[in-house]
């Protein structure tokens, strides 16, 4: 005997699930109902089976295929146009008028006994045979009435309960003869039980029904999609689950990775590859997908989860469903009844109330409170850039096929044979990542020097050297799971605003160039790459002094790229010195700021008990610098910035120097007192390494260890930093502690506050309105001075859901005070 699977629906109720995937293929357990309808038929015999499908049709095809993988026959009879119940089974008539045939829904999920319905059919000698079922609530389903016989006497489709008469329902399985084609009209929608059944009775043919005792569930709303998988899990239907139950009732899939830490409260299933870090809680009735990454701190309790999912730290998911390829970010929190389509991104800290249906291909921006359904809007990015290139989590936003787009667009904003120089940090990931990149600046006329593993500021330098850009990859400073994919312009300083804007917008037209095969970019690894850097920086910086100073230094490189240049860079200073951590660590690409003020701590010990001058470290890609003093003391990043300032203007006793208006404006004395004097610029890298280009600029930083010397580079440089430090010290005569004492202390606090998108100009707008006749300076966002020297900057995140908060006073009481007022007003504004 044959059978046919009805899977052409369009499962309109379950909507957004169903938007993008056809409902047979909806996974429960993690696999499609229409396999569990399969894998059932195989049971009782039925190899032979014909799939009528309709409703994204070529998914369902190529999902099964001819059913080799099942040990089964399928073959499938498509529907041009919808043709009811009836009328997509008399579409497959070829294929069935031999012989009896059984018809099962593709999308109702039971273990019914099928050899014994057709058993009953064959002795009862019917044409056709319905399978029934009893359940608690009928109205949803046609109702049908039997004789003490099993004939069936009545039929009521969808009653109201004025119109119940029994809890015995039609589930939509039947055996039935192939004469039974005869009263299906070809080509027109035909219903079974609305058409076809009240005409057999209507003329005395044989339909029975046979009443099936087991498990049925017509999976037609999301209510009883999620009822679906916690029954299965509580094992009250009879189907295969995949994986190993390595305590009772919870799950596991082949190469799902479970920390030992993680908290599993079962009955739950978690898919293969996945993975769930320490400290995550999932209780019972969670399905976890394949490939799903739970974070730490996650919580998931009778959350469905489709594949390829990220669960971010610290989530939240209760009774929700959340489809293939979606982001869910760090404290995101999805609430009971909730739907989220594919491939949506959910933001940081947002809400998305009970019963929400958010459509594929959305973004829920960051601390966002969802309470209505999200369905028209598209998914869109602001911006692609934020504070360092365009960054995400590795292998979630920033996936190889991104890399490959991204660098496709860079190249389209430049010229046919330019070339570009590639770099990137010692993590795995990084390198993965250049290669995607080096294949799509090639494939689009291209050529690329690739540095491979180089600190950032040789990467920056090597790109002036002739590149019209370059790109750099690296592991986001203190995320250990994020990436960086950094641009730079021809003379390796990070892509201006406007040119930020232009591969914004080729890389949103998806408008990429591609080469003809004649015009394929050529790959170089330039040689001696150290040895320039080293080379140039010693004849750019003044080392005057050093030698015959007698200092003695340590420097921790903090087993990053930094450690690459150090020790022919030592060796020609003719200093005295001790490197720690020289070696590359792929374990640990960046650091967290825990493990920075552990490491500053150690170096201080070090510094200490070695009697140096001082202690550098630099952090894993050689761009910034910490300060460590003669005493063994860490000299903090916003203070390390008035030291170096003082040394550098004190000697230099002219110029500009350029500071990001953040900077506390103790600077603006210490610069005064020496003679030079402070060019505010906006917090963007970019602008201030344009000031720092100039000639008449002899210093600059942003009071995070980035550092600029400008007799070098206009970019920030640790290595330039710390070489330019050494002759500093070495002729000044002052230790780093005595510098620092006589600076005045500092008082700036900085605050952020979430903001929603769309009302970050209410909330600017606001804060002007209050500053009201107070001075305003708005260098980057808005700056309100006090009439007593006070002040406090407001400025909205780029990239993010927040608004960044800066005050500073004579004390920290009266900057604390400062914040409050304005934090209050930035709030207020943002409701």
């Amino acid at each position: 005997m044959k059978a046919v699977v009805m899977a052409g629906g369009e499962g309109t109720r379950l909507r957004p699930m169903t938007s993008s995937m056809p409902k047979p293929l909806l996974p429960v357990a993690n696999r499609p109902i229409m396999e569990h309808v399969l894998r059932l038929l195989k049971r009782h015999g039925l190899n032979e089976t014909v799939v009528t499908v309709q409703f994204l049709a070529s998914l369902v095809k190529n999902y099964f295929g001819d059913g080799e993988e099942l040990g089964m026959e399928l073959s499938y009879a498509n529907e041009e146009k919808p043709l009811g119940t009836a009328g997509s089974v008399k579409n497959a008539e070829e294929a069935l008028k031999d012989d009896a045939f059984l018809v099962i829904s593709g999308d109702a999920l039971t273990d019914f006994d099928l050899t014994d319905l057709i058993s009953f059919h064959k002795e009862k000698g019917a044409l056709v045979t319905v399978c029934l079922t009893r359940v608690p609530n009928p109205l949803e389903f046609g109702i049908t009435i039997v004789d003490e016989e099993g004939k069936v006497e009545r039929f009521l489709e969808k009653p109201t309960w004025g119109q119940v008469f029994s809890d015995t329902v039609n589930t939509g399985i039947y055996v039935m003869e192939p004469e039974v084609f005869d009263y299906v009209e070809a080509d027109v929608p035909v219903d079974w039980s609305g058409d076809v059944f009240p005409q057999l009775m209507k003329e005395g043919k044989p339909v029975y029904g046979y009443i099936a005792e087991g498990y049925w569930e017509d999976v037609g709303t999301h209510e009883s999609y999620v009822k679906a998988q916690a029954d299965v899990l509580e094992g009250k239907v009879d189907v295969e689950i995949d994986g190993f139950e390595i305590s009772p009732g919870v799950w596991v899939a082949e190469g799902a990775e479970v920390h030992p830490d993680a908290v599993l409260r079962g009955p739950l299933y978690i898919g293969d590859y996945a993975k769930v870090e320490a400290g995550a809680e999932i209780r019972e009735h969670t399905v976890v997908g394949s490939n799903v990454v739970v974070k730490s701190g996650a919580f998931l309790h009778k959350a469905v989860v489709h594949d390829n999912v990220y669960v971010g730290q610290q989530s939240n998911l209760r009774g929700c469903v959340v489809g293939k390829n979606t982001d869910i970010m760090r404290a995101a929190r999805i609430e009971d009844g909730a739907v989220i389509g594919d491939e949506c991104l959910i933001g940081e800290e947002s809400i998305v109330q009970g019963n929400v249906r958010v459509y594929p291909f959305k973004t829920i921006e960051a601390g966002a409170f969802v309470n209505t359904s999200v369905i028209w809007e598209s998914r869109g990015q602001a911006h692609l850039f934020g504070a360092r290139g365009v960054s995400g989590i590795l292998n979630v936003e920033i996936t190889p096929e991104l890399a490959v787009r991204l660098a496709g667009a860079y190249a389209t904003t430049l010229k046919k044979g330019a070339t570009v120089t590639t770099a990137r940090d010692h993590s795995r990931g990084a390198r993965a990542l250049k290669r995607a990149v080096i294949s799509a600046l090639q494939a689009s006329a291209i050529d690329v020097r690739d540095l491979e593993n180089v600190p950032l500021p040789v990467a920056r330098q090597q790109t002036a050297r002739g590149s019209a850009g370059g790109i750099m990859i690296r592991t986001s400073p203190g995320v250990p799971d994020s990436v960086d994919i950094m641009f730079f312009d021809g003379q390796g300083a990070d892509l201006s605003q406007a040119s930020q804007r232009k591969l914004d917008r080729v890389f949103a037209r998806q408008e990429y160039r591609r080469a003809f095969p004649g015009e394929i970019g050529d790959l170089h690894f330039p040689a001696s790459v150290f040895d320039s850097y080293t080379g140039s920086l010693l004849r750019n910086v003044d080392t005057s002094g050093i030698a015959d100073s007698g200092l003695k230094v340590v420097v921790d490189a903090s087993n990053g790229s930094a450690g690459l240049v150090l020790p022919s860079l030592l060796g020609k200073l003719g200093v005295d010195s001790l490197t720690i951590n020289p070696g590359l660590d792929e374990s640990r690409p960046t650091e967290t700021g825990e493990m920075r003020r552990s490491g500053l701590v150690r170096l201080g010990e070090i510094v200490a008990s070695s009697r140096a001058a001082f202690g550098v470290r630099f952090d894993p890609v050689g761009e910034r610098l910490s300060l460590v003093d003669e005493k063994g003391r860490i000299i903090e990043d916003d203070r390390a910035l008035l030291v170096m300032l003082d040394l550098v203007a004190a000697e230099r006793r002219s110029g500009r120097v350029a500071l990001p208006v953040t900077t506390t404006r103790i600077a603006e004395q210490v610069a005064a007192y020496h003679g030079t004097q402070v060019e505010w610029t906006t917090t963007s890298p970019d602008d201030l390494t344009r000031v720092g280009r100039d000639e008449s600029t002899i210093f600059g930083g942003d009071g995070k260890g980035g550092f600029i010397v400008p007799e070098f580079s206009g970019v920030f440089d640790g290595t330039a930093a710390f070489v330019r430090l050494i002759g500093l010290v070495a002729r000044t005569q002052l230790t780093l502690s005595q510098i620092d004492a006589r600076i005045p202390r500092a008082h700036v606090l900085k605050r952020d506050v979430a903001t929603p998108w769309a009302v970050k100009g209410l909330v600017m707008r606001r804060v002007v309105e209050e500053a009201g006749e107070r001075f305003v300076d708005t260098t980057d966002g808005v700056r309100v001075v006090e009439t007593d020297g006070r002040w406090v900057m407001v400025l909205p995140d780029p990239a993010e859901a927040v608004t960044h908060l800066w005050a500073e006073g004579p004390d920290d009481a009266s900057a604390q005070a400062l914040l409050d007022e304005w934090s209050s007003v930035v709030d207020g504004a943002g409701r």
